[in-house]
């Protein structure tokens, strides 16, 4: 339900704004990605010498490699509890430009725990080496191996879905593919964290400014720059395989839309919200007062309880209780 009150100024707790500015000094004069390229910038990360540290590995995290539609090889990471009640499959944030799926580690170790799912994170392959539709074709064959092998391979063939920032908008693509390509309509549930949802820009996106560093507070110079990584020349931005605020949404699952207030694409996730009820769908919408964008991945104090809303979402949806 839509709640005006989390828009107000008083609604942001002094810690979201002690939180905000904390990483507004920490990532202050560092350089945008676009001038020193992807490359230095994903070498920085995997050093652990980025602007935050890098996530710790899972010890019980295991590989499985899915054939992609172009021959390729696709890498799934899996983190699995020891009785699996379904498969979540996760896709990854970072602008389709950065991330990994061994960076979602501790995520993919907490969803586990709480909900009983198997989560399968998708190693897409990553832009502007590999622009649309290479990482939406990657998630669509993993979801695809799923629907078809997650029963054999895992004992359940109860699937749901997630992703943030990139991985939201990736997700929604598989959904519609599934839909579209494969007449598959099994996916119990999506959580959809702060998508760009429309690569052409919504209002809060084109006003957003610009903060210097893209890394925790995306700003329109940066949103842009992604896009123009991942979209090839001649392209529609508004086509609804790239912006699915633009597609037919009927017969999608439950949805749970999360972002906050001072997220540059929180005109996307309201947006989008509306458009899933209108078309017929089930939708929980989770404003969080003065949350950035990524928030839920930063050491912030929204971030536990927007987390447990997820993993509450996700349960829900073995049992059909969404």
């Amino acid at each position: 339900m839509f709640d005006p009150s989390v828009f107000r100024p008083e609604a942001v707790s002094d810690e979201t704004l002690a939180a905000n500015e904390a990483f507004r000094k920490a990532t202050a004069g560092a350089p945008n990605w676009w001038d020193v390229g992807p490359a230095a910038v994903r070498a920085a990360s995997a050093a652990g010498s980025g602007a935050f540290p890098r996530p710790p590995k899972s010890e019980k995290a295991r590989t499985l490699q899915v054939a992609g539609n172009g021959g390729h090889s696709i890498s799934v990471r899996l983190i699995a509890p020891a009785q699996p009640k379904g498969v979540h499959l996760f896709l990854h944030g970072g602008g389709l430009v950065f991330g990994s799926s061994e960076a979602q580690d501790p995520m993919m170790e907490r969803i586990a725990q709480n909900t009983g799912l198997t989560c399968a994170n998708v190693e897409y392959r990553l832009a502007p080496e590999n622009p649309y539709p290479a990482a939406w074709d990657d998630c669509e064959s993993v979801a695809v191996w799923l629907a078809k092998h997650a029963k054999a391979e895992f004992g359940t063939d109860v699937l749901t879905i997630g992703g943030e920032s990139a991985g939201a908008t990736l997700a929604v693509a598989t959904l519609v593919r599934l839909r579209d390509r494969h007449a598959y309509s099994g996916i119990r549930a999506a959580s959809l964290a702060y998508g760009n949802y429309d690569a052409s820009g919504t209002p809060s996106q084109l006003r957003a400014p610009d903060p210097g560093n893209p890394v925790a507070f995306t700003g329109r110079t940066s949103l842009r720059k992604f896009v123009e990584a991942y979209l090839p020349s001649g392209v529609n931005p508004r086509d609804s395989d790239l912006s699915p605020l633009y597609a037919g949404l009927h017969s999608l699952p439950p949805a749970l839309f999360t972002v906050g207030t001072c997220d540059p694409l929180l005109d996307d996730s309201l947006f989008f919200y509306a458009r899933w009820l209108a078309a017929g769908n089930q939708a929980q919408l989770a404003v969080y007062p003065g949350a950035p964008h990524a928030f839920n991945a930063l050491p912030m104090p929204l971030a536990s309880v927007a987390d447990a809303r997820i993993d509450t979402f996700l349960s829900a949806a073995l049992s059909n209780q969404c």
